[in-house]
């Protein structure tokens, strides 16, 4: 297995399998979401797609940040504290600033793609080794283009848990990763810890930097217009 870290979505790297990572925080809600309950994601790019999908779906709850607030009218912000309950719907619709819009591109350009966090950690590893000989493309979301510390960290962190040939993106990232104590040390270290403190939502940071406590292995699983299904199957 070569794996490979893409550290912003516009190296627009492929593989045969791609893992989405936007840990701070739409790739954590995700996979909390489907652990928690919702039978699925609908994945969005747009505020308005958002909104226009929910609206036809009916039985959904609408989730959604824009530099990291909570949208005006959405039934949630990305907070994987706020998914983590009994969920109100069977479908959560969600789009965010950078996660979603990765994710919707990588299900174009990659055979198979998963969506990693460290929640899922021991998880996304085990699915992901089925084809121990082939590719894999760790897909950063990065911040308005630019690398960030805490996606880079992740990839690290799999990118090593997942072993075979690293390429030397993969290397830089697990490099970067040893150089941190711990993963909450390695999540707030970066500019995206930072907005979400100053958004007062410093709590999802620790929430997502748990290792490896969730089993679930979100993937897409088709489209609803131009929304990727993700489910947990």
């Amino acid at each position: 297995m070569i794996v490979h870290v893409a550290f912003t979505p516009g190296e627009e790297l492929s593989a045969p399998l791609g893992i989405v990572v936007d840990v701070l925080r739409a790739t954590s809600t995700i996979v909390q979401a489907l652990d928690a309950g919702y039978r699925r994601v609908l994945c969005c790019a747009e505020v308005e797609e958002a909104r226009e999908l929910a609206g036809r779906e009916g039985d959904a709850v609408l989730a959604g940040e824009r530099r990291a607030v909570r949208i005006p009218g959405f039934d949630l912000g990305n907070s994987p504290r706020e998914v983590a309950g009994p969920p109100a719907a069977g479908t959560l619709v969600l789009t965010t600033t950078n996660g979603t819009r990765l994710l919707v591109a990588a299900e174009a350009r990659c055979e198979r793609v998963l969506v990693g966090s460290l929640l899922n950690l021991r998880a996304l590893v085990e699915a992901a080794r089925v084809d121990p000989g082939g590719e894999v493309a760790i897909l950063c979301a990065g911040v308005g283009g630019e690398a960030v510390l805490d996606d880079v960290y992740c990839a690290g962190r799999i990118a090593e848990a997942l072993g075979g040939e690293p390429a030397d993106s993969a290397t830089v990232a697990i490099r970067l990763a040893r150089s941190f104590a711990g993963p909450e040390e390695g999540l707030g270290a970066g500019r995206s810890a930072r907005n979400l403190r100053a958004a007062g939502l410093e709590e999802d940071i620790a929430w997502c930097a748990r290792e490896s406590i969730l089993p679930t292995v979100p993937r897409p699983s088709g489209r609803v217009g131009r929304a990727v299904e993700v489910t947990g199957r």
